[in-house]
Parts: structure tokens; C-alpha cells; sequence
């Protein structure tokens, strides 16, 4: 890129040191990141009309003649209006200004205006507030225009950023480098790349802004998929362990059920690739329930045979240690040593486990994200499992893998992925899917309710309490934070104990607690000591409960689909029949829709692409969760049929081997800039 993209943002006009520390707040610092700080939406200022044209609560502008002089009134301390009378060849309008003295004093009657701003009626009379004001025959800088709308800062407003933008632009002119060739621009119809720039930003027309976005999505998402497959390639070429086959009959017997042929064919798949001199790079995605626990255990047991370590990294410490628990009882008498490593422990405790990995005398290490801890040191570890995939992004797989010489890499994912995106968000990994539940798994009924039905749903509590049965309720998350959070559970809880499900023991467990008291709340509830369990989504990858059979979601619609999914997932894992009962607080069309997926489907996969179809441009997932890339301009699921066009031109590319070609050295020579230096900003953080 031309030296001028690296300037520094303060020497552009208009910006000076201290406002370009404002804008390094918004992570501008040089002219390439102003550039790239594309706008969030437009204004519509070319809509003209006459006054006889408008009406009420209409935003537009209107060119008028001032026949009036300007008047002044102060209704209150701190305030001045300023009012004129404006007319055209159809009709008068009032223009009112507050606070606003200096525009309204440089206005001359009889001098043609254009007027920008919202209509409004005042009995008979029409009215302008606080208008945007350009005098006609001078060129228009705003009205007449499509504006950028962009995010802001304190200390910035929208004609700051605007005026800003121009600057750099007009720097940064004819000098963006076009690194698409000219057959690939033309095939998919992608405009030229300084263009694409200019327009973006200041378009013509509605049209030329979607022209331009298109562009700059579509290469944006290109280079992306790319340089996964890039980085896919390198880990394909790295050498890793090359594990010798191992019998599983020992592990298999001690079974109380037989695997799934999804599990087996899954675990064939791992099997292969251990067994391979190259390093294994796989995602294993299943729904609720499919089983990928055991098929991890396996492979760990398999890591464990060949004289290495296992390291299983999950998100929670709840989830650590259930899994603590249920990897040692699986692997119970089979001389496999498993350590449990969180956070919370003590001192002294994780120093001793910390020792016992180093010397190699644990086989089996489960944490959360502790074990990425610079002072835990390996004797020798050969296998990394990351669980719930969407919590951990590249970086942090990364840095738990060069704890081992090139170590095996597994990852789980509970989360449904709409087959579409997978190539976006697992890219740089080999996919699995066990997508067969066991056979003794019985479907979860799923009913939408109001509050009309509270009552009959409190009653089919204690009806299942009565046979022995488990219920949680869970709460929104109303805002983020923990104490408005743990407020809202505990207000629940206090109420039902004392009216709806009194006489029954009734168990709180939100994210505020201590790691301690949460364990011991679960552990009561796994132990039947309590009847009901009201928490938040601190579960959503929690313990597993068989007893208990009810999960009652409030404010349903508060959640995405594949968190409800989740949440659902809970229950449904014992011999009893279990439930799922939505209470949904909204009217809106939007909202019943999506309580009839849940309803209809107990498909992850199926509830994931229902969720995209309904919610378009919206955070189906959640970006920060799930570590979607922050993109500077694409939206996955505003731009899938962009997407779609990008997975073509790709998959062509790749099967072409068209990088070698000359046209497109421009393309691979960023590719090379972006996998060499820049790979933290594609990271899935």
C-alpha cells in the first residue's frame, strides 16, 4: 500500500493532535484506518419538494425564498427561538430555530434558501425545525445529498467525521490498489476499487453505494477465506504426531451403551487423521445430546496409549468440572491419571497440579482457560481439545498448541452452524458432523405459552415434582451485567418460593456467585436435594441432570434461537419425557415465528438457518460469543448471497491454481501481507 495510507491521521486537514487522540479512540491513527471507517447508514437529503408538497413528520428540503426578517424570543432562561417566514411559487412555511442564533442572524430576506430538515404541523401553519440551511446558487455541500452517517465519540459529531473523511479521501485519491483482476470484477460484477472508496462514502446514489459496498464486502470476505484456506494448507504441511493404532476395547466394554454410527464414523475420522504424520486440525459439530464427549475421551485415551498428554479446554469452570468427573468415571481403572486445573483452586492445589503435568504424571488435563497460564509447562502433550469452539477463537488454539510439539488439535462444538457459514467460521479446520441422536433419546415437547398460562405451567411443575421429576427455570439476561442479572434470578426465585411453588425446595444460580456456591447449588440439584433450579444462562453449557425433565424459559424472545436450542438441551437427557416451555411476553409477528420453529423442530441446524432466514442482518449468534471476525464493512448474514458468490470465486481460484497466474500476483502479494503479519486481525476474537 502507498506510503500515504500510512500517514499519520493527525497531519489530515481538520484534525491536528488533539483531535486525533479522540480518534484513536475509535482505533483511527492513520489514513488507511479513516478510510476504512465505513459509515453505519445514510441520510436521504435529496428528496425536494414544495411547500404545498410536505407532510407532517416528512424529513426533506425545500428551496424558499426568506420574506421575512428573523425574530428573536427567550420563553426561559437558556433559551432563544428564532423564527422566519419562508415561501415558494406554492405556498408559506415558519422555520424555527432553538438555540441556534448565529445560523438564523446570517439569513438575508429575499434571498433563496434550501432547507433541510423535519416537517412539522403547528395547527394551520407548517413549521421547520432547526433546519439545515444552504444558500441556493452556491453549490450544495449537504442538502441535495446522500450523507455518510458514521459511529461516534465524545468530542466528535457527524460533519467533524464527514469533513475528516473528504480530507483523507482527497489524500488517499486514485491511490487505493486494485488487487482483483479485471475477469474475476467483471464476472461478478465489482466495481473498480477507488470507486468503490469515493462512493462508500459520498455516494451519487443509492444504487452507487450498494455498487460499492458490494465491491468492498466481497473482497473483504474474499481475503478472508483465502487466508483460512492458507493457513489450513500450512497446518496440512505441518508435521505432527504420528500415533499408533490402539485397541478401544478396553474403554468400549466399560460402556453402558453402544455408540451411535455417527459417533463411530466421527471417531474414524480422528482416528485417521492421529494416525497421520500430519498435525489434525478438526472441528467435531453435533447437536445437543449427539454424543461428543465420549468420541473426545476416546481420542484422548487413544493420545494417553501412545505415551502422551491430553489437555481438554472448556469455557466454564462448572463445565471443567463436570467434565472432570465424567471423563474420570469413564476411564476409571484403565491407569489413565485425570487432573482437574480451574482458576478458583487453591494455591496450593494448582501448584501441585501444575507439578504433576510438568513431571508427565497426569495423562489427562481438563480446565477452562488456565491451562493457557505461561507457567503451565508440559511433559509432553500430544492432544488439545477445545470444547464449545465458539468461546475460543484462533489465537487462544494457538497458544495452547505450541505447549506441545505440534500437537494434535480437536475441537467441539455444541453450537448449530448454518452449513453456509461454516466455511467462514471453521475455515482453517477439517469439519465433522455427528448428526444422529443415541436411540434411547426421546424428543423434547416444546410449547409456547403467555402469562394467561402460568398458572396451568406452575401446576405441571409440582405435578412432576410430585412423581420425582426436576424443573429448571431459567431468566434473560435483561442487560450485560452480572448484578442486573443475578437481581432479575433472584427476584424470580424469592417469588415462587413464596407464592407459585411454595413448599417446594427451590435452588438459585446466576454468574455473581462465587465458583463455589455455584457448585455447591448444582451439586444439590444433581443430588435431588432440591426441586428446582431458577438460574440464568450460566447452564447453557452446564451440568447434566437426567432427573430433570421441565425447562421453562421466561421471556423466551429475549433469546436467539440457538441459545433457546441450548438452553433446551438441558433437559431430555434421561428416560422421562421431558419439556421445554417457552413464555413469550411479545405480540410481534417476528417473535412468533421464531417460537414456531422451536416449537416445530428439535433440529439444531434446522432451528440455525430458520433463525438466519427470520432475523436477516441481525446477530443470530451473538458476534462476541461465538468470535465471529469483526469485520470493517460485511455482515454474514446481511451479505449471504455475497457470500455465496465469494465460496464460487474461491472454490474457482483453488481448483485453478489461478494465484500462480500473473494477473493476480496483486491478490496474492496482499494475501502474503495479511497470513505473514496480520493474522491477529483476522482472528476470531
Amino acid at each position: 500500500m502507498p506510503d500515504v495510507f500510512s500517514r499519520s491521521i493527525k497531519y489530515v486537514k481538520g484534525v491536528g493532535e488533539a483531535r486525533a487522540k479522540i480518534l484513536s479512540r475509535l482505533g483511527i491513527r492513520q489514513v488507511s484506518d479513516m478510510v476504512n471507517y465505513f459509515p453505519r447508514g445514510y441520510e436521504d437529503r435529496t428528496v425536494q419538494k414544495s411547500i404545498a408538497e410536505v407532510i407532517d413528520g416528512e424529513e426533506c428540503t425545500i428551496m424558499a425564498r426568506l420574506i421575512s426578517g428573523v425574530t428573536e424570543t427567550k420563553p426561559r432562561k437558556n433559551l432563544t427561538v428564532s423564527r422566519a417566514v419562508v415561501s415558494d411559487h406554492t405556498s408559506v412555511m415558519n422555520v424555527v430555530w432553538f438555540n441556534q442564533k448565529y445560523t438564523a442572524q446570517n439569513l438575508r430576506t429575499g434571498t433563496e434558501y434550501y432547507f433541510f430538515g423535519k416537517i412539522k404541523r403547528n395547527g394551520m401553519l407548517l413549521e421547520m425545525h432547526n433546519p439545515i440551511v444552504e444558500e441556493a446558487g452556491r453549490g450544495r455541500k449537504t442538502t441535495g445529498r446522500i450523507l455518510p452517517v458514521y459511529p461516534l465519540t465524545k468530542g466528535l459529531t457527524q460533519n467533524n467525521v464527514r469533513n475528516i473523511m473528504e480530507n483523507a479521501l482527497k489524500t488517499a485519491q486514485g491511490r487505493f490498489e486494485e488487487i482483483l483482476p479485471w475477469e474475476l470484477r467483471k464476472k461478478y460484477k465489482l466495481s473498480e476499487i477507488n470507486y468503490s472508496y469515493e462512493q462508500i462514502h459520498f455516494p451519487n446514489s443509492f444504487s452507487d453505494m450498494e455498487a460499492a459496498r458490494r465491491r468492498l464486502v466481497f473482497q473483504e470476505l474474499l481475503l478472508l477465506q483465502l487466508s483460512l484456506i492458507h493457513l489450513k494448507g500450512e497446518s496440512v504441511r505441518e508435521n505432527g504426531i504420528e500415533f499408533k493404532p490402539v485397541p478401544m476395547d478396553p474403554l468400549l466394554d466399560k460402556l453402558s451403551f453402544r455408540l451411535t454410527s455417527a459417533q463411530e464414523r466421527v471417531f474414524s475420522e480422528i482416528e485417521k487423521d492421529m494416525e497421520s504424520p500430519r498435525r489434525m486440525n478438526r472441528l467435531v459439530q453435533g447437536d445437543v445430546g449427539s454424543g461428543k464427549t465420549i468420541v473426545a475421551v476416546m481420542a484422548l485415551y487413544k493420545a494417553v496409549r501412545n505415551g502422551f498428554q491430553g489437555a481438554f479446554m472448556v469455557p466454564t469452570e462448572i463445565l471443567a468440572e463436570q467434565h472432570y468427573k465424567s471423563v474420570s468415571s469413564i476411564l476409571e481403572g484403565l491407569g489413565v491419571s485425570v487432573r482437574l486445573l480451574t482458576g478458583s483452586m487453591k494455591k496450593k492445589e494448582k501448584e501441585e497440579v501444575k507439578e504433576l503435568i510438568k513431571s508427565g504424571r497426569t495423562d489427562i488435563v481438563i480446565g477452562t482457560h488456565a491451562i493457557l497460564e505461561e507457567d503451565i509447562e508440559f511433559y509432553n502433550l500430544g492432544l488439545v481439545i477445545t470444547d464449545e469452539q465458539h468461546r475460543f477463537g484462533v489465537r487462544q488454539r494457538a497458544r495452547l498448541s505450541i505447549k506441545g510439539e505440534n500437537p494434535d488439535l480437536l475441537v467441539m462444538t455444541a453450537t448449530p452452524i448454518p452449513r453456509t457459514l461454516s466455511l467462514v467460521l471453521y475455515g482453517d479446520l477439517d469439519v465433522s458432523i455427528i448428526d444422529e441422536l443415541p436411540p434411547n433419546r426421546k424428543p423434547v415437547k416444546t410449547y409456547a405459552v403467555t402469562d394467561a398460562m402460568r398458572e396451568r405451567v406452575y401446576n405441571f411443575i409440582r405435578r412432576n415434582v410430585a412423581e420425582g421429576r426436576q424443573a429448571y427455570i431459567v431468566c434473560p439476561l435483561v442487560e450485560d451485567s452480572e448484578q442486573i442479572e443475578a437481581e432479575s434470578a433472584e427476584g424470580l426465585a424469592e417469588r415462587i418460593r413464596d407464592n407459585e411453588l411454595s413448599g417446594l425446595r427451590v435452588g438459585l444460580i446466576h454468574g455473581k456467585m462465587k465458583p463455589a456456591d455455584k457448585d455447591e447449588v448444582m451439586r444439590a440439584f444433581v443430588e435431588r436435594e432440591l426441586d428446582v433450579l431458577v438460574s440464568t444462562t450460566v447452564i447453557e453449557v452446564g451440568v447434566n441432570v437426567p432427573n430433570a425433565n421441565i425447562m421453562v424459559i421466561e421471556n423466551a424472545e429475549r433469546f436467539g434461537l440457538a441459545q433457546l436450542h441450548q438452553l433446551r438441551g438441558r433437559v431430555g437427557r434421561g428416560e422421562h419425557q421431558s419439556y421445554c416451555i417457552l413464555f413469550n411476553q411479545s405480540k410481534s409477528e417476528i417473535a412468533r415465528q421464531r417460537m414456531a420453529i422451536m416449537v416445530s423442530t428439535n433440529d439444531g441446524f434446522v432451528i440455525s438457518e430458520k433463525d438466519l432466514e427470520l432475523r436477516g442482518p441481525g446477530d443470530v449468534f451473538g458476534i462476541r460469543q461465538h468470535g465471529l471476525p469483526e469485520f470493517k464493512i460485511a455482515n454474514l448474514y446481511r451479505d449471504m448471497e455475497i457470500l455465496k458468490d465469494v465460496q464460487r470465486a474461491v472454490k474457482e481460484i483453488i481448483d485453478n491454481n489461478l494465484l500462480a497466474n500473473e494477473e493476480f500476483r496483486p491478490l496474492r502479494e496482499k494475501l502474503d501481507e495479511i497470513c505473514s503479519t496480520k493474522f491477529s486481525e483476522l482472528s476470531f476474537n
